[in-house]
C-alpha cells in the first residue's frame, strides 16, 4: 500500500464519532415455548417460569460505565446477568449503527463482545435479562473509547497479498510500523488456517516483524487464511493494534530451483520433476554467492544493477552500474539476485565470475521468470559461505524445532 494510502487509513481509524441510536438486532436467546427447536439453547419463557431459584426481578451489569467517556480500547466488552438470564444483547457502534458480535457463556448469564473497540469511537450497548415468570429488565449503556493518536497505535502490513498466488516456501510475513512489546497478546490473536489443514509456527524476528511457517513447504492448490484480530490489542508502552486484517491466498505449482555452484548447473524441478538444467555462473572469489535455502523475494523485468549499493566504491576495479538488468529475481536483501547475464555467457556451465548473483542467459532466465513465484525455494550449494538469519526470507535455513522457538507462546 503508498505511503499516502496508508496515512488516510490510519488517520480514519483514530477519528472520533458522534452519537446515533439506532435499532438494530443483537444476540438473543431464543424463547424455546415459540420455537421448540430451540429448546437446547438456553431455553424461554416455560422454562424461565420453572425455574424458581430466579429473581423477579434480576439485575444487569456492564464492565463499562454510562457515559463514560475514556474506556481503554483493549476492554472486552461484557454484560452480566444476576438472578436471571440474558435474554438478549445489542452492541453496536453509535455512528454507523454497525452491529458487533459477541457470545454468550453457557447458562447465559454473561455476554462478552467478540471484538475490541476502536479508538475515539461512541459505542451502545442494549441489553435485557428475563427472571422468575419470564419478568424482563432492560439497560442501555452509552460510551466513548479513549482517543489515540497515530504514535499510540501499530499497524500492521501482510504479505502475501490478497488473492496472490505464492510459492511452496512462502512465509505469512507481518510487519507492524511501531513495535509489539506484548509479542505473546498479539499472536494469540493471529490465525493461520488452510485447506487441506496445515501444521505451522509463528516466528518473531524482531519487534516488528513476525512470520508464519509449516512445518513442511505447503502442499501445491493449498488455500490459506489470515486472521490477524489486533484492533485494540495492547501492544505494550501505551501502544495498541490498528484495524484488524485478513488476507486470503493460493499455494501454485512446486518449483524448486537447485544451483550447484560447485557443477555451475542449476536443476529446476516442477512438481517433483526435473524441467531444465540451466548453466549458470556465481559469486567469484571475495564474492561468493551464499549457500543455504533462500525463497524469491520480488521479481523484476528490468532493474538497474549498481555497486556503489552493496557496498563497492564507483571506479574501483570491481564496480559496475548495469541500468537493465533483465528478468532478475531477488533472493537476498543484502543484493543477490537470479537474472540474465547475456555479458558472462561464456563461464556459464564452468567458472564462477559475477559478484554473488546466479547469472544465466537471456532466454534461460525468461524461461525461468515466467515460470516462478514469489516464495519459490532456491536451495543454493557448492560454497562455504552461509546465509546470515533474516538476510532475505530465511525461515527455511533452520530446522522446524529450532523455527518454533521463536513463538512468543
Amino acid at each position: 500500500m503508498p505511503a499516502g494510502s496508508l496515512s488516510m487509513l490510519r488517520r480514519g481509524a483514530a477519528a472520533g464519532v458522534s452519537v446515533l441510536t439506532l435499532a438494530l438486532p443483537g444476540c438473543t436467546l431464543t424463547d424455546a415455548s415459540s420455537n421448540p427447536s430451540a429448546g437446547g439453547q438456553g431455553g424461554g419463557g416455560d422454562q424461565i417460569a420453572a425455574d424458581q431459584s430466579l429473581s423477579p426481578h434480576p439485575k444487569l451489569s456492564a464492565n463499562v460505565s454510562d457515559a463514560s467517556t475514556d474506556v481503554t480500547v483493549d476492554t472486552p466488552v461484557t454484560v452480566r446477568a444476576r438472578e436471571g438470564i440474558l435474554h438478549r444483547v445489542a452492541f453496536r457502534m453509535a455512528r454507523s449503527g454497525k452491529s458487533l458480535p459477541g457470545r454468550f457463556n453457557a447458562d447465559h448469564t454473561r455476554w462478552t463482545a467478540s471484538e475490541l473497540l476502536q479508538p475515539g469511537t461512541r459505542y451502545v450497548v442494549s441489553s435485557t435479562a428475563r427472571g422468575r415468570a419470564g419478568a424482563a429488565v432492560s439497560k442501555r449503556v452509552t460510551f466513548r473509547t479513549q482517543h489515540l493518536t497515530l504514535h499510540q497505535q501499530t499497524y500492521a502490513s501482510v504479505a502475501p497479498l490478497q488473492h496472490e498466488v505464492v510459492g511452496i516456501g512462502m512465509p505469512v510475513i507481518v510487519r507492524f510500523d511501531i513495535p509489539v512489546k506484548h509479542r505473546a497478546a498479539f499472536e494469540r490473536r493471529m490465525h493461520v488456517t488452510a485447506s487441506p489443514a496445515t501444521t505451522g509456527s509463528w516466528h518473531w524476528f524482531s519487534s516488528t516483524e513476525v512470520h508464519w511457517r509449516p512445518e513442511h513447504y505447503w502442499k501445491p492448490g493449498t488455500k490459506v487464511h489470515v486472521d490477524l484480530k489486533l484492533n485494540g490489542v495492547n501492544a505494550g508502552h501505551g501502544i495498541y493494534g490498528q484495524l484488524s486484517r485478513s488476507v486470503d491466498f493460493t499455494i501454485g505449482k512446486r518449483v524448486v530451483m537447485k544451483p550447484n555452484l560447485r557443477t555451475d548447473h542449476m536443476k529446476v524441478l516442477v512438481n517433483g520433476r526435473l524441467a531444465r538444467i540451466i548453466p549458470i555462473t556465481g559469486g567469484k572469489p571475495g564474492y561468493e554467492t551464499r549457500s543455504g535455502i533462500k525463497l524469491i523475494v520480488e521479481k523484476f523485468k528490468s532493474i538497474a544493477m549498481d555497486s556503489t549499493t552493496v557496498g563497492i566504491a564507483a571506479g574501483s576495479p570491481d564496480s559496475y552500474n548495469i541500468p537493465n538488468v533483465r528478468f532478475a529475481q531477488r533472493v537476498t536483501f543484502s543484493g543477490e539476485f537470479l537474472h540474465a547475464a547475456p555479458w558472462s555467457v561464456y563461464a556459464q556451465g564452468n567458472s564462477n565470475v559475477s559478484h554473488g548473483c546466479v547469472g544465466m542467459s537471456t532466454k534461460n532466465a525468461a524461461w525461468l521468470f515466467h515460470l516462478t513465484h514469489r516464495g519459490d525455494p532456491v536451495v543454493v550449494t557448492g560454497t562455504h559461505r552461509g546465509m546470515e538469519p533474516g538476510n532475505g526470507w530465511t525461515d527455511w535455513d533452520e530446522s522446524y524445532s529450532q523455527y518454533k522457538k521463536g513463538s512468543a507462546l
